[in-house]
């Protein structure tokens, strides 16, 4: 990403909005990054799945112009993925495009790179997963699209991506046992709970559950003040609660509020809580803390990709435990690597 910099710049140049965009696991990297490239980037930052535009077209986008919508994808083979772009080549001329994939042979990479409005990066090979699931493509993809927000920065840049790895490293040496070991208890239904850029790793986390236990295990992702309204109904003797905890002060405090009012209301098999310094009160018998130092100095603008990493190694243990192929756990070919051809509708605006 830093060696695309001169391109980024000419790309990014005058921009008044930048639309994330992709399908699955790929709109949930762009809701990683929302509000952090909002705010480094001083312009406004939407998160827009694929289906919606093919569906909308842009009445979905804001109307500011200059944009600059950024596709992430894995194989950009996707129906929605080429669709999509081809619908705003056509109906918004005034929308730059930058393509961030993990495969170069993929659609999205090879059908659009004589267009001057289009810009192409694509990751190295080994972030082309070739499981069913999206892992390290994902994590990858969010770290690729992060570096938009610190171009003039890079330094900055490198070090978040290095701090990461070393609690991610730490993580799987220190505790894939622990995991492991998680993975035996006997949930049907798992509860992810985060705040701002860590509530898209949430989203991730329930997906990655779900796709990995074939729907055997039921899943949601909600924000913490989001799960008393309603949600909260969902939480029953057999739910396993995974709580991403924030660093910060003011959105740590709502969150312990609401895991003590979990603990009074004896909702929940048990939680698994990852952060640092985890506060004693809000920890029962039978939960799991997964410390993580640095997490306050990397902050949870970057933390997502930990997150999911610590979601996708339940995920992957919980597979194996119920006996299924975590590279391919649909054995009914209910879901495919890549979504199935559609026929494609385009609107004409």
């Amino acid at each position: 990403m830093v060696s695309q910099s001169a391109n980024l710049r000419s790309t990014m140049a005058g921009i008044r909005n930048l639309t994330l965009t992709g399908s699955g696991s790929s709109e949930y990297a762009g809701e990683c990054l929302r509000m952090t490239l909002q705010a480094e980037l001083g312009v406004e930052v939407q998160t827009m799945g694929g289906g919606v535009l093919l569906a909308h077209g842009a009445r979905a986008l804001t109307p500011d112009r200059p944009g600059l919508m950024v596709s992430l994808a894995r194989s950009g083979d996707s129906p929605e993925s080429a669709g999509t772009l081809s619908l705003m080549l056509k109906t918004q001329p005034e929308i730059r495009h930058l393509i961030l994939t993990c495969n170069e042979a993929g659609k999205l990479a090879t059908a659009f790179r004589g267009d001057p409005r289009v810009s192409v990066i694509t990751l190295r090979e080994e972030t082309n997963d070739r499981g069913l699931v999206m892992t390290s493509s994902f994590t990858n993809l969010v770290l690729g699209a992060r570096f938009l927000g610190l171009l003039e920065n890079p330094e900055q840049y490198r070090m978040i991506c290095q701090a990461l790895s070393r609690i991610a490293s730490e993580l799987i040496q220190e505790r894939c046992g622990d995991l492991a070991d998680l993975a035996k208890a006997p949930f049907k239904r798992v509860l992810f709970l985060g705040s701002g850029a860590r509530f898209g790793a949430a989203r991730e986390a329930a997906l990655k559950m779900l796709e990995m236990t074939a729907g055997r295990v039921t899943t949601m992702s909600e924000t913490y003040l989001g799960l008393r309204h309603g949600p909260m109904s969902y939480v029953h003797e057999d739910t396993l609660v995974v709580c991403f905890l924030s660093s910060d002060l003011t959105l740590r405090a709502y969150e312990t509020d609401l895991l003590r009012e979990l603990d009074q209301k004896e909702l929940g098999l048990l939680k698994v809580i990852v952060g640092e310094s985890v506060p004693g009160d809000v920890v029962q018998n039978d939960d799991v803390v997964l410390n993580c130092p640095g997490a306050s100095q990397v902050g949870d603008e970057n933390f997502a990709v930990v997150d999911v990493l610590v979601s996708q190694l339940l995920a992957f243990f919980h597979c194996l435990e119920i006996g299924l192929r975590p590279d391919s756990p649909s054995e009914d070919g209910v879901i495919n690597r890549v979504v199935q051809t559609f026929h494609l509708y385009l609107p004409e605006a």
